[in-house]
């Protein structure tokens, strides 16, 4: 217990610090060279921090454990537009003296209605568990996918909302610390998991639990952490095109890698049930959300997000599949009757 303590709060540590300078370089990186920050935060951003989930759920396919890398997708999902998005905007419009999010109607357009598309396409096809040809098909969506997030000009916001500095920008030193702020990020989510996954463990904590909602939240803090420096620094592209992008490659690539490396049925019908309609419930929500006044314009729209997750989450756990079937009545003895000697010859006895 006291290792896995060890390994949760150095990976929490490792994790803030590195998140913070991933959103430092990939700004500064996404101004000088007149690239939308919101492409580096659907793609480089997006990309770095959705490797924990990746690397989660491709782990625990292999091992055959769908449920768990399912599980993973789906809770960090519902963590990323309501956990993730509400801390952020309660942090923009509270502790930095009412920094509201507001974000473009033509990234909620772009971004915001394929990453829905995306959850779509996952619950459709997460129904009776996932296939290889389903993953073939998650895959090619995410090519799509990616293809309509770029495919249109790249634009230089203003030095003000991304740069914090009146120095000139050196471009190696910053990919230099954005790649390894995103290592970092990757590491520290990493630890942290294994941290939290252990202690989870030796309490004697169901597999359900697990997947859904600390290793849900472990893969997520990269996200928080990357979405509360955004936020702290004006920077609502980034931190919108951060949790779409990573949603999107949650829903597809995440999803793929599951299907490709260990496909299988779920064993908890309410992966595919009750917890992803919350998850689709949770991605169409925000949208509506941010797209009806252009963002999170008022604290008490942060503080909605983060009570819906709060009030989610127990719908979203279940009991682990093991301890049910050891709960469940056992089928009644039947009498087997056997033809034995006795005495007199042979005659029925019953055992």
């Amino acid at each position: 217990m006291a290792l896995a303590a060890v390994l949760l709060a150095g990976g929490l540590l490792v994790l803030a610090v590195g998140a913070d300078q991933l959103v430092i370089g990939a700004s500064r990186l996404a101004f000088a060279r007149g690239i939308s920050p919101i492409v580096i935060g659907a793609l480089v951003i997006g990309f770095g921090t959705s490797a924990p989930e990746m690397l989660v759920s491709g782990l625990a396919a292999a091992d055959g454990d769908v449920d768990l890398g399912v599980g993973n997708i789906v809770g960090s999902n519902v963590a990323n537009l309501s956990l993730v998005l509400g801390i952020s905007a309660l942090v923009a419009a509270l502790a930095v003296g009412g920094r509201y999010i507001r974000v473009a109607n033509s990234t909620l357009w772009r971004e915001g209605v394929v990453s829905i598309a995306a959850a779509l396409l996952f619950w459709l096809l997460v129904q009776d568990g996932l296939e290889r040809w389903e993953g073939v098909v998650l895959l090619a969506a995410f090519v799509l996918a990616m293809t309509a997030i770029l495919w249109r000009p790249a634009h230089v916001a203003r030095a003000a909302d991304l740069v914090q500095t009146n120095r000139p920008i050196n471009q190696s030193t910053e990919l230099v610390r954005t790649v390894l702020g995103l290592a970092a990020t990757v590491v520290g989510a990493q630890l942290a998991v294994e941290g939290a996954v252990d202690i989870a463990r030796e309490v004697g904590l169901g597999s359900g639990f697990v997947g859904l909602s600390l290793v849900a939240f472990g893969t997520s803090l990269p996200e928080l952490i990357t979405g509360v420096q955004a936020a702290r620094r004006g920077e609502a592209d980034l931190l919108v095109g951060n949790l779409l992008g990573s949603n999107t490659f949650n829903s597809l690539l995440v999803s793929a890698v599951v299907a490709l490396v260990g496909p299988g049925p779920l064993v908890d019908g309410n992966l595919s049930g009750l917890a992803v309609w919350i998850m689709v419930g949770i991605s169409v929500s925000a949208w509506l959300l941010m797209f009806r006044g252009d963002g999170l314009e008022r604290w008490w729209e942060g503080a909605f997000l983060l009570a819906v997750y709060l009030v989610s989450l127990p719908f979203l756990i279940s009991d682990d599949p093991d301890e049910a079937e050891q709960g469940a009545p056992s089928a009644p003895a039947t009498e087997v009757v056997v033809l034995a000697p006795d005495a007199d010859g042979f005659g029925l006895d019953s055992a």
